[in-house]
């Protein structure tokens, strides 16, 4: 089965987060590990799930929360780099990867939106004109 970019991208950020948070307990910062991990990882699980919906309202709503999860994992990143807790070579180029998978799931979030307002435009025409023809 071929792997959507979303997917593809998702994973290979959640290991690279992995690695951070690795870096992060050997610094003893035992609670931005925590946080960046859960929401890092947290993007791809959503994007399974989504992958795995079954119905289009299901999969807009678990690529939302991983819309969510990217951008919380953004701000944790950009603290983790304000802060000097960690080299900056170790959040700059992730963040430029959850810059990436936001913009990605933006995009997949907006369409889905759009398909599903005309799937349910069309669905309230036709049970009106269902109705209609029953008077």
């Amino acid at each position: 089965m071929k792997q959507s970019i979303a997917q593809g991208n998702s994973y290979a950020f959640a290991v690279k987060i992995l690695q951070l948070a690795r870096l992060l307990r050997d610094r003893h910062e035992f609670e931005l590990s925590k946080q960046v991990l859960r929401a890092g990882t947290g993007i791809g699980a959503n994007i399974e799930e989504a992958l795995a919906g079954i119905s289009r309202r299901d999969f807009v709503a678990k690529m939302s929360i991983a819309f969510k999860e990217a951008r919380e994992t953004h701000y944790w990143l950009r603290l983790i780099r304000d802060s000097a807790t960690v080299p900056s070579e170790a959040t700059t180029p992730l963040l430029h990867d959850a810059d990436e998978l936001i913009r990605i799931l933006t995009a997949i979030v907006k369409t889905g939106q759009e398909g599903a307002s005309e799937t349910t435009t069309h669905s309230r025409l036709t049970t009106q004109t269902c109705k209609d023809s029953h008077a």
